[in-house]
């Protein structure tokens, strides 16, 4: 998920109401989208796995690691930047500025499969879909997340859910990476005031 407030205003502003799941969690949840990917796709054929930046990213080499161990071929892996294709741009900044996307191969006639941490209303999950077009134009494109939060504001459901997580508004999901923070885990935090 990606925070709209600098980590200490973050920290003052929200209080930690519990740890959702723990590294052992997250890595089951992991395992088993690995094996849901293949089920649905008879296997890893086509398969190009591109994650959101930049959390995504850290659960996309999860998941190419999962199937690794599980015997499968090399997927191509890459990351996708969504700056430019946020509905969002100006109240973010009056001049925006493209990330960097590291796309591994042709994605066009590929099953293009989008990694994010969180989904909440569902927008970052549809600029990630427009930036993908932007590079071609797969045969399909599937959505795996670690956390469902709920409170879809587009018609975008993902492929893949880890785990389901009732929140209100005034609630925030933190999926926290080894790469970003040092630890893996999932805390919900609960708006201080």
């Amino acid at each position: 998920m990606h925070l709209l407030y600098p980590a200490l205003r973050f920290q003052t502003m929200m209080k930690l109401k519990s740890r959702i799941m723990d590294e052992a969690a997250v890595r089951r949840s992991m395992i088993r989208i690995t094996h849901e990917i293949i089920e649905k796709n008879s296997g890893t054929d086509r398969l190009v796995l591109l994650g959101i930046r930049r959390r995504g990213m850290s659960l996309a080499n999860m998941l190419r690691d999962n199937f690794l161990k599980l015997g499968e071929s090399a997927i191509p892996i890459g990351s996708i930047d969504i700056s430019l294709y946020r509905d969002d741009l100006t109240e973010l900044s009056d001049i925006p500025r493209e990330g960097k996307s590291n796309i591994p191969c042709d994605l066009n006639n590929r099953k293009v499969i989008l990694i994010d941490d969180v989904i909440y209303t569902g927008r970052t999950a549809r600029a990630a879909i427009e930036a993908v077009f932007h590079y071609g134009r797969p045969q399909s494109i599937q959505l795996a997340v670690l956390i469902d939060r709920g409170h879809r504001e587009l018609p975008i459901r993902p492929d893949y859910v880890g785990k389901n997580i009732p929140t209100s508004h005034t609630e925030i999901v933190s999926v926290l990476v080894d790469e970003y923070d040092g630890q893996t885990g999932v805390d919900l935090y609960q708006h201080d005031g």
